[in-house]
């Protein structure tokens, strides 16, 4: 580029020169055209330059849809005639309630008394000849405040020896059974015996077996060896559990004693023995006795 730009000015001087010369001559020629341009190359860009990025040309504008017309909606279908609807009355008020009676509360104990006692479930149905006087287990250590209820009974009175005093009631319960059997009566709870008279020597009983009604009735044919029909004791009572061998009950009664004289509470002289279990061998660790004592 700098080699053209050197040779035009030299030739444009050059022209300069010659123009005073043969001006007359050049002015009587026609004129001359311009010489025509010469289209250079483009430099190439020293080392290490790097040659300039032309931009792009700039996109060509989109022209913007234009909206077409918006169709016409339909104009919406008019209702058709309402049909009225018929009027719910309105529901009738409910009257004045009548007041329930209240049921009074229960009436608590005085502080230092003890609870009365409770009332054994009354036997439904077939007789059950487990039932218990208190209706419910017993606890060898807790007294227990029951209320005996009157059961139809059969009773069979006798006597023995401390010595003989196992063997005799255990005889006396088979005497029993074998008389509700033969009077075609149900037995209806566990047997008993109520010690009427106590000394050294022995005691006197009263051996009793519950039965599912009275021996008594009307139709029922006449008892035999000794029995008669009866009733279990009645009133609040407290029951004592013995659950040891019949050779050690003297300890539950010295439990007994400690009991009544600690509590300041006078019993009955009578007091009353129920077998949970059978009267079977005296040496049973197993055997359970309720004793039952009747407060004055």
């Amino acid at each position: 580029m700098r080699q053209s730009r050197i040779s035009i000015l030299a030739l444009l001087a050059g022209f300069g020169v010659v123009s005073t010369v043969l001006s007359p001559m050049l002015l009587a020629q026609s004129r001359v055209a311009p010489p025509t341009p010469v289209e250079s190359a483009p430099l190439a860009p020293p080392p290490g330059v790097m040659p300039a990025q032309t931009p792009p040309p700039p996109p060509a504008a989109v022209p913007e849809p234009q909206p077409g017309p918006t169709p016409v909606q339909p104009a919406p279908a008019l209702p058709g005639p309402v049909t009225p609807q018929p009027v719910q009355p309105a529901p009738s008020l409910p009257g004045p309630t009548e007041p329930q009676p209240v049921a009074p509360p229960p009436t608590l104990p005085l502080p230092g008394q003890p609870l009365p006692p409770v009332a054994p479930p009354q036997q439904t149905g077939t007789p059950n000849p487990n039932a218990t006087l208190a209706g419910r287990p017993g606890d060898a250590s807790d007294v227990d405040q029951i209320l005996l209820v009157a059961k139809p009974v059969l009773a069979l009175a006798g006597q023995s020896s401390w010595d003989q005093g196992f063997e005799k009631l255990s005889a006396s319960f088979r005497i029993l059974r074998d008389e509700a059997a033969r009077a075609g009566l149900a037995i209806a709870g566990r047997p008993l015996t109520l010690f009427v008279e106590t000394d050294d020597n022995g005691f006197r009983f009263e051996a009793m077996l519950p039965v599912d009604r009275a021996a008594d009735a009307a139709g029922q044919p006449p008892l035999g060896n000794g029995v008669r029909a009866g009733q279990s004791p009645t009133g609040p009572s407290l029951r004592f559990v013995h659950h040891a061998p019949y050779d050690d009950i003297d300890s539950t009664y010295e439990t007994i004693t400690a009991y009544l004289e600690a509590k300041n509470i006078v019993a009955k002289d009578a007091f009353l023995e129920e077998y949970v279990s059978d009267l079977r061998d005296p040496a049973d660790p197993n055997l359970e006795i309720n004793v039952y004592v009747q407060p004055r």
